[in-house]
């Protein structure tokens, strides 16, 4: 049953549309929020298009059950280019989204692991809570990391950009990269959160060049993936996620600069561009795979019996070693 305050939110959208003093996109793009009547609660009310967050039965994200995680011994190592891009970050207003040039230099390509063709990247996405108990959209066992950046690419195999394969079988890679409080920030990272300061409100842009987002993320060579959804309206299950093992680290000053920016702008704040989470969806039948082989068998362990414990080892990103 859809409240009457939703009802008269989508009469407005209707009137706005047809007055022609929006375009289609522009509406939606300036309209949905993380909270509220515009919230994920609502996306899929709002716009017919983005019926899935709704009805979808692949939703993302999720909260990942160790003790479900299936070992696939077919799985490959992931594999990043390692060439520089440059592209601008900006406020929207929902989140901070960095989104490469069309004319840079190089070509960033996203290939093995789980994926069967060649993803290019576009785009990657800061989620982050207003403290250290939330932030991150994947949660570990109901564990939430203060912030997650999310990589996107699309299928170059299959289609020719993004928004052509957002919407197609396999068109999408989403790699979730965990970000955990630490004492010393990568240099390649560092060029993003240099940043922060000068993006406080929703249209702030800045320029970054010769960033290797390779050189960025930790070590790659263990993860966890399923097939799921863009966790952003319309939600389309086209995506195959990629949850990487380990986290990168980002200092408290940073942290402190990145939860000063506001969802308005400099005229009307509003409220903190964090907590720019949507909530975790339910898996369903689907099956999480990791490559990380903790059931091995010794003779002191035939049985694999201390599956578990090698396994939450492994799962917990050795934050507790690091962050806490």
């Amino acid at each position: 049953m859809i409240s009457n305050s939703i009802k008269l939110l989508i009469l407005h959208f209707g009137l706005i549309l047809a007055s022609g003093n929006w375009g289609v996109q522009a509406s939606w793009d300036e309209w949905w929020t993380y909270d509220g009547i515009s919230g994920p609660k609502y996306w899929g009310v709002l716009n017919p298009l983005w019926k899935l967050c709704s009805i979808g039965k692949r939703q993302s994200p999720i909260d990942i059950d160790p003790d479900k995680l299936l070992f696939d011994p077919f799985l490959k190592n992931l594999h990043i280019d390692k060439d520089k891009v440059s592209g601008t970050i900006e406020n929207t207003g929902q989140s901070l989204v960095f989104r490469v040039d069309k004319e840079s230099k190089y070509v960033l390509n996203i290939t093995e692991g789980p994926l069967t063709y060649r993803y290019q990247f576009q785009e990657f996405y800061i989620h982050f809570g207003t403290d250290n108990n939330l932030g991150s959209e994947h949660k570990i066992q109901g564990y939430s990391f203060p912030a997650e950046i999310q990589l996107y690419g699309y299928n170059t195999d299959l289609y020719s950009n993004m928004s052509e394969a957002q919407m197609k079988s396999q068109g999408i890679v989403g790699v979730s990269l965990m970000v955990q409080i630490g004492q010393t920030t990568n240099s390649e990272f560092q060029m993003v959160t240099n940043e922060f300061s000068k993006l406080l409100y929703k249209g702030s842009l800045r320029t970054i060049k010769d960033i290797s987002i390779r050189e960025m993320l930790p070590d790659i060579k263990y993860y966890m993936t399923y097939e799921g959804s863009t966790t952003h309206p319309g939600c389309w299950e086209t995506t195959v996620w990629i949850v990487l093992n380990k986290p990168i680290y980002i200092t408290r000053r940073e942290m402190y600069h990145l939860r000063k920016l506001s969802q308005g702008s400099v005229e009307h704040p509003k409220a903190p561009l964090g907590n720019n989470s949507r909530p975790t969806q339910d898996l369903r039948e689907r099956t999480v795979r990791t490559n990380i082989n903790f059931a091995q068998r010794t003779e002191a362990d035939p049985q694999g019996k201390t599956c578990k414990l090698n396994m939450h080892k492994n799962m917990y990103y050795k934050v507790f070693t690091g962050g806490f």
